[in-house]
């Protein structure tokens, strides 16, 4: 019939893959599994693209964090980081990263979904729920919605300056 093609060697499967974004090793050994004779096949071609370049933990780490950092905290990327499988040390590089940026990213998320701050309690509640549940931690949330009320606080004195004049 015309328009059959032959079916994908394993390799050119994971290259693929690969050529479409970064993946973890135990991730793409679970997208291969069900094409592969052996798991043998598939562990001994992971070892392969690893040696070539292809494959690597390290730049998964990178995309990872690139694709989920800006708009999620710490807690939740290392959930998903979790379920790849990495090693430790990389688990522990990959924490003490986010944790750096973690306020700043948790401030552009806050903005960008508030704003404003919490005029009543089940506002500031629905903010903190909203923020947790993006995986941030409850000492950076706070520290963002203070530092939201302190601006908001120090710009209606300026502001009441401006009108006098």
């Amino acid at each position: 019939m015309a328009g059959s093609r032959p079916p994908l060697s394993l390799k050119a499967r994971a290259v693929g893959y690969l050529s479409r974004r970064e993946h973890s090793r135990a991730e793409l050994a679970r997208k291969l599994a069900p094409h592969a004779e052996s798991a043998e096949e598939v562990e001994a071609l992971l070892d392969a693209l690893e040696r070539e370049n292809w494959l690597s933990n390290d730049r998964f780490v990178d995309s990872l964090v690139h694709r989920r950092a800006s708009r999620y905290g710490a807690a939740r990327v290392m959930q998903e980081a979790k379920t790849h499988k990495l090693g430790n040390e990389q688990l522990g590089d990959l924490q003490a990263r986010l944790r750096e940026t973690e306020l700043e990213r948790g401030t552009e998320v806050w903005r960008k979904r508030f704003g404003v701050p919490p005029d009543t309690p089940e506002a500031r509640a629905k903010q903190i729920r909203f923020m947790m549940a993006r995986g941030f931690s409850r000492a950076v949330i706070g520290r963002i919605i203070r530092g939201a009320e302190d601006d908001i606080d120090g710009l209606g004195d300026a502001g009441d300056a401006d009108d006098a004049s």
